[in-house]
């Protein structure tokens, strides 16, 4: 069971009883839980403790709720090479995850593991207590079998918090009242622009899984959402930017690794920066110190696309009440990413929602392919969540293949 967890509490607790009393969950090693080591899979962060417990964290035991141990984790949650989290929810190991969402990381993990998974809304609960990387566009993300857990979870972290100044004012919803569930009939729209970078096979699996979804009276049609090509591109020129100045503070000075044998302190943080940190994250890093120290105006160029692309999606979700893409790719495996170039590529279809801060949720069991799910991914306007994740107690859990 271990092989699977970074650590394993020895007495989990809770601190209270309420609506998650007795559920049993598992949280990424970068989300902070007092006296746990959280090194947030990275050596820049070796035999470092959490000195608190993060917001999540504090609210889930307060409802009965138990941590039972962290989940390893890919090199401070960008991306999901040697990530844990799937085999944990796949046995079984804990009936709730929650995990960092920089691209869709969460939502790909409930994919992989066939079970559903929710992306909140920017805002909408307190990132406090979180090792984060990527700060205008992380966020929590839930994945278990039963999406009344889910939206249990959600009704209990959701909420505001004086620690966390990202927080919106409309941060609290209504998650388990009947005024959050979804509308028997919605209208889904499928971006036109997304389709088109799908292969053949992607293209007739997504379809026929979208025909299921009429039997529950979701309205399927085509949409245009223009420019969907630059949402890769500005999530790497801002997301790499936002990242390389996070990790500025891992310099082996106050926690984390420190380099034997510096000559000076500056020597002393060049190497500990150097030896701290995996060749992927480095090379993001170094992605962003470019666009950050040398070419700035490309940052600031795609700040501007950026604003445009949220407004175009927004626009868009005021036709449709959701837009439906696979969750992930049959032809990019994101826990094979080598480069930062493969990431970007295995995560096109679900970092979009991280972009414009909107909610996502991933169903299973609509788009198999007969060596396992690509899940489907629904994404909702802001501050839709409840609605959104409503959808999915009206959506039984899907067995079948395509």
């Amino acid at each position: 069971m271990s092989n699977h967890f970074f650590y394993l509490d020895p007495a989990p607790r809770a601190t209270g009883e309420g609506s998650l009393t007795g559920t049993k969950i598992a949280v990424q090693s970068n989300i902070s839980v007092r006296d746990w080591p959280t090194t947030a899979g990275s050596v820049a962060l070796e035999n470092y403790t959490a000195l608190e417990d993060a917001t999540v964290v504090e609210r889930i035991r307060s409802q009965g709720g138990v941590i039972v141990g962290s989940s390893r984790m890919s090199e401070l949650g960008f991306g999901l090479r040697d990530d844990g989290g799937e085999a944990v929810l796949r046995e079984g190991q804990a009936d709730a995850l929650i995990l960092t969402d920089f691209l869709g990381e969460s939502r790909t993990t409930a994919a992989e593991a066939g079970v559903f998974g929710f992306k909140p809304t920017y805002g909408v609960v307190s990132r406090f207590g979180l090792i984060g990387l990527i700060p205008s566009m992380e966020s929590y993300g839930l994945a278990s079998s039963s999406p009344r857990t889910i939206a249990a979870l959600m009704d209990s972290i959701a909420g505001p918090d004086k620690r966390d100044f990202s927080m919106s004012d409309r941060s609290k919803l209504d998650f388990l009242s009947k005024e959050g569930e979804a509308p028997r009939i919605v209208k889904a729209g499928i971006p036109a622009e997304a389709m088109a970078i799908l292969t053949d096979d992607e293209k007739l699996i997504f379809r026929k899984g979208t025909e299921r979804l009429a039997a529950y009276g979701i309205d399927v049609s085509e949409v245009s959402l223009p420019e969907f090509e630059l949402f890769p591109v500005v999530h790497g020129v801002v997301g790499s930017v936002e990242a390389s100045s996070s990790a500025g503070k891992y310099d082996g000075v106050r926690y984390g690794h420190r380099a034997q044998g510096a000559k000076n302190w500056n020597d002393m943080y060049l190497k500990s920066r150097g030896e701290a940190f995996g060749t992927l994250v480095k090379s993001y890093l170094f992605q962003g110190a470019y666009f950050q120290f040398e070419n700035y105006e490309i940052f600031e160029k795609a700040g501007r696309i950026r604003a445009r692309l949220v407004k175009g999606l927004n626009d868009l979700l005021d036709r449709v009440d959701a837009l439906i893409l696979p969750t992930k790719r049959m032809s990019f495996e994101a826990r094979r990413a080598e480069t930062v170039a493969d990431v970007y590529r295995a995560f096109t279809l679900t970092l979009p929602a991280n972009v414009a801060g909107l909610p996502a949720l991933q169903l299973p069991g609509f788009l198999m392919n007969g060596t396992g799910d690509l899940g489907m991914q629904l994404i909702g306007p802001a501050f839709g969540d409840a609605g959104l994740l409503g959808l999915a107690n009206l959506i039984p859990q899907q067995k079948g293949t395509n």
